[in-house]
């Protein structure tokens, strides 16, 4: 579908309305175009099975995206969630990279009732997806010390501000008020037509980049003073990682330092970011309609005047940071409180119970015995909250009865995996990510073994497609999906995110993979420095010995 024709959709739409409730109630296995696209705002996805490719009618399902900003659940909302995975999906919960929970493969006459569910957990899907300011990320290292709290409590401050405030949620999946064909006026922020495309929001921990601040529509860094108050944060625009193979206008971009503003100032200030998005961001062509284009097309200079312009205040020059250092959030850690959170990795982020590993029915258990909150990450993990001391010999060993690995059971490069979902489900993968990402982890760990590099933190992330839902493009090494069984191979970004990664090689099969690396960890294993990780290792050395060492021409000792 055309950009402009998204658009009208969305300008007819009367307040998110559309034909939406119309359609729910006939009796199609599908929704039409229009409704397929507002349907999006309320955190809905249409999809079919594409592994079925010999159908000749489509079994259509549907994807639900909650909103949790932060990634912060009771437990009582994660088993509300858990239930409804087996009573209106495929018995899966998927953790996704913006700390929220996909369910997958629900059918259309039972949306109704999943979304109604998920809204009495105290829980919404409402701007999850579509072109809305998406799902606010925060670090979610669950300690008690005001710091990280402060920081926490600037996702939910956000996402309550920058939530549209259409009616038609309520009156279309809740029933609670009377369905009229359009609200009294229109969005206060997001005007008739909303945003040119999603935007995205991370709040990082000084020094914690857990979320990849670098690659949203907009940064937050929290900065404290000597007595550890929340002094304000600097505010970094125009990070965003999809793209289009062969197309130089599109690319990957990290986010510009463009201030620093007080507390008080972060919802006016970004509010503005938003509504410069939303005045200047292309319309015309979907391909360059992210707010990173507005950054590069203007350049820093005229974007900080055009935002000092529609602001009450004077937005101060960027402060200090520190560096960033390399965090998760697995295993045992003190709260501060006497009490411990343990961070479980989830491979590719998918609570299943699979292969002998009864993930799913162990999280259950745990939660449900011990009313564990529980925090998602940003790496499609999940840490289990407030653990009494006395509680973590039973939870070790309910671990264990599930077959549930725990992080010092994972490789440095499983531990750093992540992909996206792909095939079959999602409608723009060009090949597989999330089915094909542990097959390949598995092979290459044999590589590690072998070199003795089984333990080195590796950051590999693998997508069907370039539109970067993994954040491919800052991981050590990446595999994104080119055609089918075969994918552009980038290299040299690094584990805390600071950094794009550059292609190294085109159209490499999947089987291909592992061998092509090969190479390139043995002259790794052979010429590092001390402490080098692999993603500087490939700066520093270049990408021109790097493919000598690759090709086995011209192989010289690095400096």
């Amino acid at each position: 579908m055309s950009k402009q024709n998204v658009e009208a959709i969305k300008l007819q739409s009367q307040g998110l309305r559309g034909p939406l409730d119309e359609e729910l109630r006939n009796s199609d296995s599908f929704l039409t175009e229009a409704a397929k696209q507002i349907s999006k705002f309320h955190g809905i996805y249409q999809q079919h099975d594409r592994d079925d490719r010999k159908q000749e009618i489509k079994q259509w399902s549907f994807m639900i995206r909650t909103r949790i900003p932060g990634g912060q659940l009771t437990g009582q909302q994660y088993l509300a969630l858990d239930a409804l995975a087996s009573e209106y999906a495929n018995d899966t919960l998927r953790v996704t990279t913006r700390q929220t929970i996909q369910f997958h493969g629900v059918i259309k006459t039972d949306l109704k009732n999943t979304l109604r569910r998920i809204n009495h957990a105290l829980l919404t899907t409402l701007g999850a997806c579509g072109d809305i300011v998406r799902n606010v990320v925060a670090c979610p290292a669950p300690t008690t010390d005001p710091q990280r709290l402060a920081v926490q409590g600037f996702a939910n401050l956000l996402s309550a501000a920058l939530t549209p405030q259409t009616r038609a949620y309520h009156q279309i999946w809740l029933n609670d008020e009377p369905m009229v064909r359009e609200d009294p006026v229109d969005e206060p922020l997001y005007g008739r037509t909303f945003l040119p495309r999603k935007f995205k929001i991370a709040i990082a921990f000084p020094g914690d980049n857990c979320v990849d601040v670098f690659t949203n529509d907009v940064g937050l860094v929290a900065l404290f003073d000597g007595q550890n108050r929340l002094e304000g944060f600097n505010v970094l625009v125009g990070g965003g990682m999809g793209l289009t193979h062969n197309n130089e206008e599109t690319f990957a971009r990290l986010a510009d330092v463009v201030g620093f503003v007080k507390p008080e100032q972060v919802i006016e200030a970004v509010s503005a970011i938003v509504t410069i998005h939303r005045d200047y961001g292309d319309r015309t062509n979907r391909k360059h309609a992210r707010l990173k284009y507005i950054l590069h097309d203007w350049g820093v200079e005229r974007f900080i005047q055009v935002l000092q312009e529609r602001l009450s205040f004077e937005m101060q020059p960027a402060r200090p940071m520190p560096e960033f250092q390399i965090h998760d959030h697995l295993g045992w850690h003190e709260q501060g409180d006497g009490k411990y959170y343990l961070g479980l990795p989830i491979e590719n982020g998918r609570i299943a119970d699979r292969g002998g590993v009864w993930l799913r029915t162990g999280l259950r258990e745990i939660i449900h015995r011990y009313h564990s909150p529980v925090r998602l990450t940003a790496q499609q993990n999940l840490i289990l909250v407030d653990i009494h001391p006395e509680q973590r010999a039973a939870i070790e060993a309910l671990l264990t009865d599930h077959h549930i690995q725990a992080v010092e059971q994972f490789s440095g490069a499983r531990r750093y995996g992540i992909a996206c979902p792909a095939l079959p489900t999602c409608g723009l993968a060009i090949t597989e990510a999330e089915r094909a990402l542990p097959g390949v982890l598995d092979e290459l760990e044999m590589v590690l073994a072998e070199l003795g590099l089984l333990d080195d933190p590796i950051s590999i992330r693998m997508t069907g497609c370039p539109n970067g839902c993994a954040r491919p493009y800052v991981a050590e090494i990446a595999f994104v999906g080119r055609s089918l069984e075969k994918y552009k191979l980038y290299l040299g970004g690094n584990l805390v995110g600071t950094r794009l990664a550059e292609p190294f090689l085109d159209l490499v099969h999947i089987n291909a993979l592992v061998p092509t690396l090969r190479p390139l960890l043995t002259y790794y294993r052979d010429y590092r420095r001390e402490g080098e990780f692999f993603g500087d290792f490939c700066q520093r050395i270049g990408f021109e010995r790097l493919h000598a060492v690759y090709t086995g021409v011209g192989e010289t000792a690095a400096d």
